[in-house]
């Protein structure tokens, strides 16, 4: 099956989720095209239950019948489509890979291509290039024959990223890809971010407000809600999150990078 390209990439239309009876998502709407969206929040805010629902990966509670599904890839609904198709087109890298066995890293990677090879199949001259672009963007090509269980925190975090990137999908849902890695490898990750955004859909859950600030679009999610959904220089986002995180930071403009902005702690009081 061939998937269309219409001008929204991923589209959620009045998304509600309760997870064991429990709202957690309400009524969320949020178009989103080719770019860059950092998805950010205070803790318990839904974050990575919305990302699992544009993933697939979990149950809505205002879904009447199929045709009325919330979540829309590439104009139809997500659930009519095979589950290869959606495999191909949509990669999703959650906080905690439970990746098992003594698997190294390149067969860890090598395992997003199986939407294109099947178990059995052939593996081809486009796959060897998927997987070795994938290692040498996450700077994980040198250790490549190491056992995944030898690698710290960090390191496999960057194998797993591979793996999402190897599948070759034009959306990327990425439940907090910076987690357990020093401030070298954030940098580089977003930076690969800004370059996949020109020819991707990338989102990322993200708790560092200065980094989700580097994307092109922020979209904040309070108590289950959508709140803004704006471009990362827009003046009401920046109200906005300083509310939601409110007393700690306040969004400044970066001197290093005009027309990029940044958090920046608020100082703390001192009490007798």
């Amino acid at each position: 099956m061939t998937l269309e390209s219409p001008t929204t990439t991923l589209a959620c239309q009045h998304l509600s989720v309760a997870l064991d009876d429990t709202p957690v998502l309400h009524d969320i709407t949020l178009n989103l095209n080719r770019g860059w969206t950092a998805l950010v929040g205070p803790n318990g805010a839904g974050k990575s239950t919305l990302l699992r629902a544009m993933a697939g990966l979990t149950n809505f509670t205002n879904v009447t019948n199929s045709s009325h599904h919330p979540v829309h890839l590439h104009g139809q609904p997500l659930n009519q489509l095979p589950q290869r198709t959606r495999a191909q087109a949509l990669a999703w890298l959650p906080q905690q890979d439970n990746t098992s066995g003594d698997l190294t890293v390149r067969e860890t990677v090598s395992l997003g291509r199986l939407p294109h090879t099947g178990l059995w199949g052939r593996w081809r001259a486009e796959d060897e290039d998927a997987v070795q672009a994938a290692m040498q963007r996450t700077d994980c090509q040198d250790w490549q024959h190491r056992s995944l269980q030898r690698l710290s925190g960090g390191e496999r975090q960057r194998v797993h990223l591979a793996r999402a990137l190897a599948t070759g999908a034009s959306v990327l849902l990425l439940d907090e890809p910076t987690a357990h890695l020093d401030p070298p490898h954030q940098w580089a990750l977003a930076r690969l971010f800004r370059e996949l955004a020109r020819t991707h859909t990338v989102v990322t859950v993200l708790h560092d407000l200065t980094l989700a600030l580097q994307a092109d679009t922020v979209a904040a999610l309070q108590q289950g809600r959508l709140a803004i959904h704006a471009a990362h220089d827009n003046p009401a986002l920046h109200r906005q999150l300083e509310a939601l995180f409110a007393p700690a930071v306040r969004i400044e403009a970066l001197r290093v990078s005009p027309g990029r902005f940044g958090a920046v702690p608020m100082p703390l009081e001192t009490t007798a």
